[in-house]
């Protein structure tokens, strides 16, 4: 082969002498990324419609609560902190069910998920980046209405000590909510790169499973076997926050006839929640094992 075949051109390519900012940089800017895209900021306009309507959603009893309280001088909140998640718990459903796929099945069906993991960025940076994103927005949607109530309760001049022990109590159930549904929603968006797919399997995962259970535990009430209702509970996500917070936080429980589980059975609900967060992310960094998705 004759070497005159053989060139070599300068196309003005210029190294890079800047500062290299790392795997933390990047583990950020995709949480922040993330975080910001579940309510369609930085995105565009179509994609802040159902989010923000959602938040609105979520807030309103809030603030009709705080209208009434503050109006009709009440001594206490119509709905107690703990269980204002529970009563509202379709929105955050609808919530997960179209931010989870957004977040995970794009990368999925474009096939991005390579080019995160070609530098810096490692498997496991992409999972916490992810998974905390989701747990975070939903953190927020359940949060902020809580928030609404405590400083409407203050307003209404109720007890402060009361309030504001109602108060912590609500945001450490919102945040192990927040953590379990962020992580089965997660889980269910990234077994599949359609989205459509992936809300029906979020969607299923909460209320077909909620309302199995729901109706199981009537009939259990409705036979006499209280005892079994707080076992049934076991079985659904939203029921499971709830036995949690019965036992440990000083909720009135939504099982029929109030047959929260008492503290010894909500160790054994503690755990499995605890159970599913830590299997959830185990899935999750299973299933971005392989790269070429």
């Amino acid at each position: 082969m004759s070497t005159d075949l053989t060139r070599i051109h300068n196309i003005g390519y210029r190294n890079y002498d800047g500062p290299r900012l790392g795997r933390a940089y990047a583990r950020r800017s995709l949480y922040s990324q993330s975080l910001r895209g579940s309510y369609g900021l930085g995105r565009s306009g179509k994609s802040k419609i159902l989010p923000m309507i959602l938040f609105a959603v979520i807030c309103l009893p809030a603030a009709i609560m705080v209208a009434v309280a503050v109006a009709t001088d009440l001594k206490s909140l119509p709905v107690p902190y703990t269980q204002y998640a529970i009563f509202l718990q379709a929105v955050i459903a609808l919530f997960l069910a179209a931010q989870a796929p957004q977040s995970v099945s794009r990368d999925l069906r474009f096939k991005t998920v390579p080019l995160y993991f070609s530098r810096p960025i490692e498997r496991v940076d992409y999972v916490v980046a992810k998974y905390g994103a989701m747990a975070s927005a939903l953190f927020v949607l359940t949060a902020a209405p809580l928030l609404i109530l405590y400083i409407g309760s203050l307003l209404a001049k109720m007890d402060f000590v009361d309030q504001t022990k109602g108060f912590g109590q609500g945001l450490v159930s919102v945040a192990l909510l927040s953590l379990l549904f962020g992580g089965l929603g997660l889980v269910m968006a990234a077994l599949t790169p359609r989205r459509g797919f992936g809300v029906a399997a979020v969607i299923a995962t909460l209320t077909i499973t909620y309302g199995a259970v729901s109706t199981v535990q009537a009939i259990a009430f409705g036979t006499g076997s209280d005892s079994a209702v707080q076992w049934i509970g076991l079985f659904s996500p939203i029921t499971l926050i709830d036995g949690v917070q019965t036992a440990f936080l000083g909720a009135t429980s939504s099982f029929p006839g109030e047959a929260g589980p008492s503290a010894g059975v909500g160790v054994i609900y503690l755990l499995v929640v605890l159970a599913l967060i830590l299997g959830s992310y185990a899935v999750l960094m299973r299933r971005y094992r392989k790269v070429g998705l």
